[in-house]
């Protein structure tokens, strides 16, 4: 129970903020709570930032129409699912996989972003902007169609992730404390049928014993963790070594650090063999998609590999899900040249 507590004192609204006057201990009191949870110390060289709350946003010396507009941000982070149709055509949030409201360490907290972007990312091969980076996520987690670029709805989402980064100078030195999904050593084997049994006992009370998540209404409780409802072939989470970490950090809910580094990399090769919508890089051919992309992304994931349960060529096929196009119009190669 205290284990709980404490998780849920850091990923909502609970977790304390920085203030000038007693900014040490509230620091020492955050990595306390957090090295109790299982996560590591950080090193002596890294950034450790608490980010701001929603409750610091009210009292804080900002304009009142960009308070409003970061609140926005904050409700189209944590409740995606209202541009349902429009941007977003599966049961993700942006919350599913940025736990704690984008604020939790160990979660791919979404502040540092805001303070090391632009910059270049391989996956693109080209440099990107905040907005672009977002749009990537809509894109692949989301199996979606972004925001417009400049748009209300893009605006507010990336005021949100500046407004967690306050305090924070562009492109620190120091590496970030917490930051992505940090995965645990990787095992000699991995075992499908491990993961398998793993996934039933420890993670289908929530997400389903196919993948399927919790749906109530119009409200996605738990997260698909494949399927049409899922993410693509795209989304950096389908990358093996991805899911491990963000299982090793955060699953079950509220038990981070629960699970094996062993368990967590067998649930990750099961969850990574199941099938999901096409990755909207698609040529047509599984095996010239994966050629493509395989050297920036899909070495690390199962995209056009053969499953070893039945010989099925996973992302053989053209399924897009729910969403009616493969690949949204907004998304394109950038040059400088």
């Amino acid at each position: 129970m205290i284990r709980t507590l404490s998780y849920a004192a850091l990923s909502g609204t609970l977790l304390l903020s920085v203030n000038a006057s007693a900014k040490d201990t509230t620091t020492q009191q955050y990595i306390d709570t957090l090295t109790e949870l299982g996560y590591p110390a950080p090193k002596g060289n890294e950034l450790v930032h608490i980010p701001p709350t929603m409750e610091d946003l009210e009292s804080a010396k900002l304009h009142p129409e960009l308070k409003r507009v970061i609140r926005r941000g904050y409700d189209l982070f944590t409740n995606t699912q209202q541009l349902r149709g429009e941007n977003v055509f599966n049961n993700m949030n942006c919350s599913s996989c940025h736990l704690g409201e984008g604020r939790m360490p160990f979660s791919a907290p979404v502040w540092p972003a805001a303070v090391t972007l632009p910059n270049f990312r391989g996956k693109n091969d080209h440099v990107n902007n905040l907005e672009e980076r977002i749009a990537g996520c809509f894109t692949y987690s989301m199996n979606g169609k972004p925001p417009e670029y400049g748009s209300d709805n893009m605006l507010a989402i990336s005021a949100y992730h500046q407004w967690l980064a306050k305090g924070v100078a562009m492109y620190p030195e120091q590496p970030i404390y917490g930051r992505g999904f940090p995965a645990p050593d990787r095992p000699e084997e991995l075992s499908y049928a491990r993961g398998e049994a793993a996934f039933e006992e420890k993670c289908s009370v929530c997400h389903g014993n196919y993948g399927e998540g919790l749906r109530v209404g119009n409200e996605t409780v738990f997260p698909a963790t494949w399927g049409d409802m899922s993410n693509n072939w795209g989304a950096g989470i389908v990358r093996i070594f991805t899911a491990a970490g963000f299982i090793k950090n955060n699953m079950p809910l509220g038990q981070p650090n629960s699970l094996s580094d062993q368990e967590s990399w067998d649930i990750a090769y099961y969850m990574s063999n199941q099938e999901r919508p096409q990755d909207p890089r698609y040529t047509g051919d599984v095996a010239e998609t994966l050629k493509n992309t395989e050297a920036r992304f899909h070495k690390h994931s199962m995209y056009g590999q053969t499953r070893e349960t039945d010989g099925h060529v996973l992302g053989d096929h053209r399924n897009t899900g729910e969403k009616p196009f493969l690949k949204p119009d907004s998304i394109r190669s950038r040059t400088f040249e």
